[in-house]
């Protein structure tokens, strides 16, 4: 308890003591109650107790990084094996030398941006975007960027060896021994003296203890940004009744009046059923379970003929199907309502991060 910060020991509370004298022979221990006020994911024992931070400063002090790929040991990469790994490039191919200065970090930076001005340097990559770094520049203090300094532009010859190694030099003195390569048009790869797979051409930054934070980009994971787990539309609790027919058995399509009215649902589940021959006014059980499946997931790349009669006349089109599920993701996702929101909610359960049971395996 001694070695957590007041802070820390303020949401604890007071224990009651046991009714003994002297316990001895077991390992420190810490008592919590449990309680439901909180309703963040991202508070755990862990988080509220700030064990979790010397977990995380453990991992990147004492940590031996090793390739996701081959699995080797990561080692510092020097100078001469970066320019090695450049030049195997194909010739004429067309690079841009950067230094990345800032990476994921709050402030305006304009300081730094006239320093890098004073010696020399005349463009930079703000968040994306190339601009001179003579210029105004408003950069959004609260908001975390990405400022990467433009050292020097090459086409891949014989002939850049020692104009290559001096820009590499001087990127890798500003960010500290870290350098990035654009391939225009293609992709980026990071270099580092710090860390790298000699074999794999894959390159890691020096272990940092906000690699190792579910609340923090360079650590979270991109797909559910740390969670864990992620809210998707559920099968079941989109059809609830399958002893209905497709016409009453899914509510969240708009299909509540399919049968008073011309709906697109109801275009879209009839010209289906015409284009594979399945008779719908049977209740979904009885449905044949492929056919379901182009219901609810969609038909892929399988274009559909459609026909939508209106009051204004009649439509025809062909086009794939996106399917029910696809469908209220996509309207879950782009809606700006949180009546909307709440209402597809109903539709979706939570399930375990698929990416995230692939890196633990």
């Amino acid at each position: 308890m001694e070695s957590l910060s007041s802070y820390a020991r303020q949401f604890l509370g007071l224990m009651e003591k046991p009714s003994v004298e002297a316990i001895e022979g077991l390992s420190p221990a810490i008592s919590i109650d449990q309680k439901t006020t909180s309703k963040n994911p991202r508070s755990t024992v862990g988080t509220v107790t700030e064990i979790y931070d010397y977990i995380r400063l453990l991992y990147a002090r004492i940590g031996t990084p090793y390739c996701p790929n081959c699995g080797k040991k990561i080692e510092k990469q020097t100078i001469d094996q970066i320019v090695d790994t450049i030049l195997e490039l194909e010739q004429g191919t067309k690079i841009q030398v950067l230094s990345p200065v800032v990476r994921g970090r709050k402030g305006e930076y304009a300081k730094l941006l006239e320093g890098f001005t004073k010696e020399g340097f005349v463009r930079a990559r703000i968040d994306g975007n190339v601009v001179e770094i003579t210029d105004d520049i408003e950069i959004d203090r609260n908001k975390k960027h990405n400022i990467d300094i433009i050292v020097d532009r090459l086409v891949i010859k014989e002939d850049i060896r020692s104009r290559l190694t001096e820009s590499i030099e001087a990127a890798l003195k500003h960010a500290n021994n870290l350098v990035l390569i654009d391939i225009i048009d293609d992709k980026e790869i990071l270099f580092s003296q710090n860390y790298a797979c000699a074999d794999c051409n894959i390159s890691f930054e020096e272990l940092t203890p906000r690699m190792f934070s579910f609340n923090n980009p360079f650590g979270a994971c991109p797909n559910c940004t740390g969670i864990g787990y992620l809210m998707k539309m559920d099968e079941e609790l989109i059809i609830p009744d399958k002893s209905k027919t497709l016409y009453d058995g899914i509510k969240a399509f708009g299909l509540s009046s399919m049968k008073k009215g011309d709906t697109m649902a109801k275009m879209y589940f009839e010209s289906m059923a015409t284009h594979y021959g399945v008779d719908i006014s049977v209740p979904i059980k009885k449905l044949p379970r492929e056919f379901l499946d182009k219901i609810l997931y969609g038909t892929g790349t399988e274009k559909i003929d459609f026909a939508y009669e209106s009051p204004v006349g009649k439509r025809t089109f062909t086009s794939p199907f996106e399917g029910v599920m696809p469908t209220l993701e996509r309207r879950y996702r782009d809606t700006q309502s949180q009546g909307m929101r709440d209402f597809y909610e109903i539709y979706m359960s939570n399930c375990d991060c698929e990416v995230c049971k692939r890196c633990k395996t």
